[in-house]
């Protein structure tokens, strides 16, 4: 490990509410993306007759368990339920509903207040609450992964070649970018969502084609300052192509003031589709968003688990991840004295 590396590792450390923060948000992710395991209206595991089943990891017809049909068994069924504990046991996740699962045996109209079934109520259809946030984490940030990887590459690539070139190249893209920005983003997702059915990868790549810009000013700069360097023009008197030099020579650097805004555009991908989903132009309906939650809430004043659920899951998350973003920041500071 080189002295810089190691002196970033160690102002990283220093940072104590980032690193905390950091092991939190893996935390919950790991958590969300187990969420099968824990929230899920299938048994985890299945005996019948002394043969083991894993409904959770595979699909299994009722008659299978001595139903009298040959679609895919209903384990809430209280009919299954009995056939099955006559002749074997089922082990539950600890919430036994997905994020679509509607609960029909609700003892008040939906949406229900917190009770011992459902820890924190039930949307205005009869599907828990708590389920549907564990859901709508594990989307939230895939979706703000794909969405902050996939634009960090265009972005990057774009400012390095508009950086390293310059002259008339430099300048159209620089009038391409002011006219790119100005597009009204809003309107434009509203005419998609009005010829296709939004979904995971439509909305991708709509928000992709407008966040890309956001990387393109800072690597420019650093390609700019760096291409009159003394080792670049030695690279280049030496006959070194231009594609080596920026991906050896300049991007490295380059990389050091991107790396700090990475966690800041992660954030910016997830409050993008949690504002799409709360206006209705994001993910279809009834799939698990924390935006659709807080939507909700505000349809329904009368039941508040909905708005405060989905804002506390979405205020921890980002807070989480503006902390890490602090830190990051610290540990690329040449300014910061090595500790």
């Amino acid at each position: 490990m080189s002295p810089l590396t190691r002196r970033r590792l160690n102002n990283f450390r220093a940072n104590t509410r980032g690193v905390r923060s950091l092991w939190l948000f893996l935390a919950l992710f790991l958590f969300s993306l187990a969420a099968e395991l824990v929230a899920n209206d299938r048994p985890l595991v299945v005996s019948f007759e002394g043969r083991l089943y894993f409904p959770v990891l595979e699909e299994y017809a009722e008659t299978t368990f001595g139903g009298d049909f040959a679609t895919e068994a209903d384990y809430r069924d209280p009919f299954l339920a009995r056939l099955i504990s006559e002749r074997g046991w089922m082990v539950w996740p600890p919430i036994r509903f997905s994020h679509d699962t509607i609960n029909y045996d609700l003892a008040v109209p939906a949406p229900s207040p917190p009770t011992a079934e459902n820890w924190l109520g039930t949307d205005d259809q009869g599907r828990d609450v708590a389920a549907r946030m564990i859901y709508g984490f594990r989307l939230s940030v895939l979706f703000g992964l794909a969405l902050t990887a996939a634009s960090s590459v265009a972005g990057i690539a774009a400012g390095a070649v508009q950086g390293y070139f310059g002259g008339r190249i430099d300048l159209f893209f620089q009038r391409f970018l002011e006219i790119w920005s100005g597009l009204p983003q809003l309107f434009i997702l509203i005419i998609v969502s009005s010829v296709v059915v939004p979904g995971f990868w439509t909305l991708l790549l709509v928000l992709m084609l407008f966040s890309w810009t956001n990387l393109v000013g800072v690597v420019r700069a650093e390609f700019l300052r760096s291409r009159n360097f003394d080792y670049v023009q030695a690279a280049k008197a030496l006959g070194v192509g231009d594609g080596v030099i920026m991906a050896r020579h300049i991007l490295p650097n380059a990389m050091v003031a991107t790396m700090t805004f990475l966690p800041f555009v992660l954030s910016g991908s997830i409050v993008a589709l949690t504002a799409l989903d709360f206006l209705g132009l994001g993910m279809p309906p009834g799939s698990a968003s924390l935006g659709d939650l807080m939507r909700q809430g505000k349809e329904n004043l009368q039941a508040p688990w909905l708005g405060i659920s989905g804002f506390l899951v979405t205020a921890v998350m980002l807070t989480l991840l503006v902390f890490v973003g602090e830190a990051v920041r610290d540990a690329f500071d040449p300014r910061k004295a090595p500790i």
